[in-house]
This record gives C-alpha cells, structure tokens and sequence, in this order.
C-alpha cells in the first residue's frame, strides 16, 4: 500500500511538475504566467512529508482492507446491490461530506494552539507547488486518513467510487497547489471559479492564513466569512491570465 500511495503522489505530482517547469514552460510564460523557479530546499521538505504521509495513509488503507475482509466495513463489489445510480450520488455526497469535514479541521488546525504542531509543515511553502500537495504533519495527516476509513463504516461505497474518491482528492489537491491560475475567467471557468477551490483561491490561503479553508468548494468559506473579500477570479483578464504573483500583491495590499 506505501508503494503503491507514493507512487500515486510522484506521479502525479512529478508529472505536473514536469510538465509546468519543463514541457510547457514557454508557453504559459507566452500566456502571461508567472512562474517562479522552483526552491529545492521546499520540494525536498514537501516530499519528505509526503512520505510520512504515505506510511500513515498506507496504514489505514491496509486497516480497512483487513476489516473488509473481515465484513465489518460497508465496502461492496456488486453494481447491482444499490445500482448503477448510487455510484453517482454516493460520490457527489462523500465529496461534499469531505469538503465539510476538511474545512472545518483545517481552520482548527489554524488555532495558534494547534498550528505548530498540526499544519506547520503545509505552510513552509509560502508559494506552494503540486509537491505541497501531500506534504502534511503526520498529526494532519492521521486526521486526514480517519475520515477516510470512517467513511467505509458508515456509507456503503462501490471499490469503484473508493478508487475515484482517492484519485479526484488527489489529482485536485496537485491541482490546487499549482501556484496559479490556470483557466480564464470566461465562460464555465467564470462560475467554477465562484464555487469551486482552484489554484489560485489556494495560494492565496498560503498567503494569508486565516483566508479560504475549502478543500473542493467555496460554500463553506462564502457562508462562514472566510473568503477573501478581495478575491476575484471572475474579473481576471480574460484575454491572457495575469500571472499569480500579480494577483495575490494586489489582493495582499487591498
């Protein structure tokens, strides 16, 4: 399970780095983007948190994997037993579950009590990157995996949306973490924007601290006062995307 989570994260995360830093370098700097140069020294200290992370999410996969075994968690193979429709809704309703939970803990974790030794290790990196993505303070991150396996206790999910859960937290979390917007302002991209946590959204959480707690979406932050009055990803430029760096000044000086 260790070899298989890490190899998940370096992957996907090595793979956007690959392609942001290297492959599509030029052409992003051509769409207006800027594009720091990446700090070793934090990638170095994201990827060994990463591994802390792994060994512990690891733990707790082979935990519900042992308890399955044993029929005592909600866990099926059978599309029939709820139907070709709860695979849908059971993975809409976990997102939203998740969401709720992960805002809720991570403003927690934001208590001066409670940061140092919870969320310290996530905002070493001011300018995060898809490496930052799993870099979690094992204490984190063992808060993290138990709503993962409460989850299979208490919900009957398909393998299946299991595996789509644990791909989408993954995939959108490196995307979170790009460290700039990567879609216009028009369009689709203007209600995405709105309502669902993008990169730049986040960046501006590892801005300001007490700033856009969300995980996947941008309710909670809306309705609890916790979104950036200043932020305004519907008024980019349509045209080109304003680099980052450019948008969260403008934002941290309002």
């Amino acid at each position: 399970m260790s070899g298989i989570i890490l190899g998940r994260y370096l992957t996907i995360a090595g793979g956007a780095h690959l392609l942001i830093h290297s492959l599509f370098k030029k052409f992003l700097i051509k769409q207006g983007i800027g594009i720091d140069p990446p700090a070793w020294e934090s990638i170095h200290r994201d990827i060994k948190l990463s591994i802390y992370s792994t060994l512990i999410f690891a733990f707790s996969a082979a935990f519900s994997i042992f308890q399955f075994d044993r029929g005592y968690t909600l866990l099926y193979s059978d599309i029939d037993r709820y139907g070709w429709w709860y695979l849908g809704f059971s993975f809409v309703g976990v997102l939203v579950l998740q969401d709720t939970y992960f805002y809720f803990m991570h403003r927690l974790f934001h208590h001066p009590l409670l940061f140092r030794w919870f969320h310290l290790g996530h905002h070493l990196s001011r300018q995060p990157t898809p490496w930052t993505s799993f870099a979690f303070d094992p204490a984190e991150a063992i808060f993290q995996a138990l709503f993962l396996v409460a989850i299979v206790f208490t919900i009957p999910l398909h393998f299946a949306t299991v595996i789509a859960l644990i791909m989408t937290m993954t995939i959108w979390s490196v995307f979170n973490h790009l460290g700039f917007p990567l879609f216009p302002s028009s369009g689709y991209f203007r209600w995405c924007g709105r309502w669902a946590v993008g990169p730049l959204h986040h960046s501006l959480h590892h801005h300001k601290y007490t700033k856009h707690y969300g995980l996947y979406f941008t309710f909670w932050d809306k309705l609890l006062g916790t979104e950036d009055p200043n932020y305004y990803p519907v008024d980019l430029p349509d045209k080109s995307l304003q680099s980052t760096k450019d948008v969260m000044l403008s934002s941290i000086d309002n």
